[in-house]
């Protein structure tokens, strides 16, 4: 019997990724976790393990294409068993008509184990397992659960009718587990959970609402169609036809973007788009900090950079400002305070800017804290992140001075709630103790989501750290 190893959710709101090298080939015997494929996605380039074992019947895709979460990656048959004509000729889920026969469409990087599956990976990306389901396999004739009304003339997943029908029903509550698929549905009007899924059990997948979007386009369209949906053309004024573009002028050219910066533009505007930001800044005297420094390294033979004397500083701040740790759940209206500082450290890498994180910051001495942060500069060299690496950010240290600039307002990076910035360090002159002096000066900047936290407590752990800069001893007592 095949199994087919199905691309999971990559993690961060990635949904494809490039086939860089495949590391099997079709009649090759694969184990457990054994690694089989190579794939780049607009974060990482990362080799999967397989989740079964078995001989490799089929490959997903060549090098170069890009496939997507939820296709088949691979297809593997049971050791010693051969491919029949009756297989081959086999209907595929859509076509067959016995829901207990077939195998389950699975929401993507999710793999509904078969009847002959025992085994289990240890090593599992992001939403994806295969653990072997308990749940039974439903027949055609099956009761409908959640709530949910059986269509007329041939189930829910039927196309809108002629005389206007709807496959939403307010009634219905199928399951929807892909906050994708949710927001997806949301942002044209309706709720998803109203549709009745094609995946295991009723599961709404992002094709069930992606093909209801498209029948309510198509039927709105149509010369006196009514839409279930309140479509947004409905209650806006008639659209303008876009302006013609302005012809190339000569020298002119395009340059289409990568995946990572496709990735990062939509990251940008995502932020931009639902983050209310605001942001402080103050001038602050670095010259004790690292006059500190010089001393900590003659004092340990160890070098200690100031991102890892400031990263301390921040870990120390957001344990007294926990808000500026946390992230926003818009759709529950809830702040959610994270118990870890994982903390996110901008860094211009080849691969464009990333943001690499420290997880588990808060349980570090600056000894751990420092390495760590070296390892994550080593690693930006050739932009070669774990996907661990790059996931799970609850705030982020931007040392924008390596740039040669003082100050930015920075885009903060969803869903985190915060992002402080350091910029380079330059003599000027300062008052001291009523004097006219030469001192070291940075400028720190932090930008911050105002649903979290008003300004005074932005301004509080700025302050905080800021004080820390000043006279580094006085962070003794927070250690």
């Amino acid at each position: 019997m095949s199994r087919e190893f199905i691309l999971p959710d990559l993690g961060e709101g990635l949904t494809e990724a490039e086939i860089v090298a495949w590391l099997v080939a079709p009649g090759d015997e694969v184990a457990i976790d054994q690694p089989v494929v190579e794939l780049e996605s607009a974060k990482s380039v990362v080799q999967l393990p397989t989740p079964f074992a078995g001989v490799v019947e089929s490959l997903g895709g060549e090098v170069g294409e890009v496939i997507h979460a939820g296709s088949v990656l691979m297809t593997l048959a049971a050791v010693g068993a051969a491919p029949t004509a009756e297989a081959e000729a086999a209907p595929t889920v859509e076509a067959t008509t016995d829901a207990a026969a077939a195998p389950v469409a699975a929401e993507p990087g999710i793999a509904v184990p078969t009847e002959t599956a025992t085994e289990e990976s240890g090593a599992v990306l992001i939403g994806y397992g295969t653990r072997q389901t308990t749940v039974a396999k439903r027949h055609a004739s099956a009761p409908a659960r959640f709530g949910r009304k059986p269509a007329a003339g041939g189930g829910s997943n039927a196309p809108r009718t002629a005389s206007g029908g709807s496959r939403l029903d307010a009634g219905r509550r199928s399951p929807v587990v892909s906050p994708i698929v949710r927001r997806i549905a949301r942002e044209h009007g309706f709720d998803a959970s109203q549709l009745d899924g094609s995946g295991p059990d009723h599961l709404v997948m992002r094709r069930d609402v992606e093909s209801f979007i498209s029948d309510e386009l198509a039927a709105t369209a149509a010369p006196g169609a009514t839409s279930a949906v309140p479509v947004a053309a409905a209650t806006e004024p008639a659209a303008t036809p876009a302006p013609i573009p302005p012809s190339p002028a000569a020298g002119d050219r395009r340059v289409p973007l990568d995946r990572t910066s496709r990735a990062a533009a939509a990251h940008f505007s995502r932020s931009r788009r639902e983050i209310p930001e605001a942001t402080v800044w103050m001038d602050v005297d670095a010259t004790e900090l690292l006059a500190a420094r010089r001393q900590l390294n003659e004092a340990t033979g160890e070098r200690y950079g100031v991102t890892a004397l400031v990263a301390r500083f921040v870990v120390a701040g957001l344990r007294r400002h926990p808000s500026l740790n946390s992230s926003y759940d818009a759709e529950r209206e809830e702040l959610v305070l994270h118990s870890a500082v994982n903390l996110g450290l901008a860094a211009q890498t080849p691969r464009g800017l990333l943001v690499p994180v420290v997880h588990g910051a808060e349980r570090m001495s600056l000894r751990e804290l420092r390495d760590a942060i070296g390892a994550r500069s080593e690693q930006a060299a050739d932009g070669a992140f774990p996907p661990s690496a790059l996931t799970g950010g609850t705030f982020t240290l931007n040392n924008y001075g390596t740039l040669g600039v003082d100050g930015s307002a920075a885009i903060i990076n969803h869903p985190e709630a915060a992002m402080l910035g350091i910029g380079r360090l330059v003599e000027r002159p300062w008052v001291v103790d009523g004097q006219l002096a030469v001192r070291t000066v940075t400028e720190l900047t932090i930008s911050f989501d105002h649903r979290v936290c008003d300004g005074a407590e932005a301004a509080a752990f700025l302050t905080f750290v800021a004080r820390c800069i000043e006279r580094p001893v006085s962070v003794l007592a927070d250690l």
